[in-house]
């Protein structure tokens, strides 16, 4: 097994080579609980540190994703940094964070998710402050998870899953249709006047200016 360090920045990552997917789980387990973020491909594992921004605007982004499933009445269930994997296809990823949508009721009562039978989530969040040693997009399209976001500070963007089995990126999320998806990156940005309580407060405050109009779309028939 070989190990290769790059340089340490505010998040550090670790490449580790010639790992079996038995030893993958077993690491996965003995590092339970701990803040590290393990991606796995087919032999090769990556441990990244998260750092304080990372975490902030994660938490941030999950908070309006959760405000707004409450503020539309729509039905989801959170999943957070669940350890997304696969053996037959002998990849694995804890994404930032994760959740059920046009799945809820098929996992609401599960206590552990196996992908090889219950469903992938619906929607996954990448914060990407810094780049991952391993590309994590093919893994998430080797899980079948449909829509992944993307944040790397400044932007969000939003990747769509394709028959083809590849990532494509749309201005208009699959889970969302109606939410102009941009906008979630300038509250984000309120934040340098702001605090997170009160970046919430006035999320709430547009989502409901526009909940008559974002229902009646969601509950129309397709054109």
């Amino acid at each position: 097994m070989s190990i290769a360090e790059l340089p340490p920045p505010a998040e550090q990552h670790f490449r580790i080579s010639a790992v079996s997917w038995e030893e993958y789980v077993q690491l996965g387990k003995a590092l339970a609980g701990r803040h590290l973020r393990m991606t796995y491909d087919r032999g090769e594992l990556e441990l990244m540190t998260v750092s304080y921004g990372h975490g902030r605007d994660k938490s941030l982004l999950a908070r309006m994703v959760e405000a707004l499933t409450e503020e539309l009445a729509i039905d989801a269930l959170g999943g957070g940094s669940t350890t997304l994997e696969r053996a037959d296809v002998e990849r694995g990823l804890e994404g930032d964070e994760c959740w059920w949508i046009e799945h809820e009721a098929q996992v609401r009562d599960l206590r552990e998710i196996d992908l090889n039978k219950d469903p992938p989530p619906d929607l996954a969040l990448e914060v990407e402050i810094t780049r991952s040693v391993l590309m994590r997009m093919p893994i998430y399209a080797a899980l079948r998870v449909p829509e992944v976001w993307r944040w790397d500070g400044k932007v969000l963007t939003v990747c769509l899953l394709g028959e083809d089995g590849t990532y494509a990126v749309s201005t208009t999320s699959r889970n969302f249709p109606f939410l102009p998806v941009a906008e979630l990156g300038r509250f984000i940005q309120m934040r340098a006047t702001m605090s997170d309580t009160s970046v919430i407060r006035a999320f709430r405050d547009w989502v409901r200016q526009h909940a008559a109009e974002w229902q009646a779309l969601r509950t129309s028939p397709p054109a």
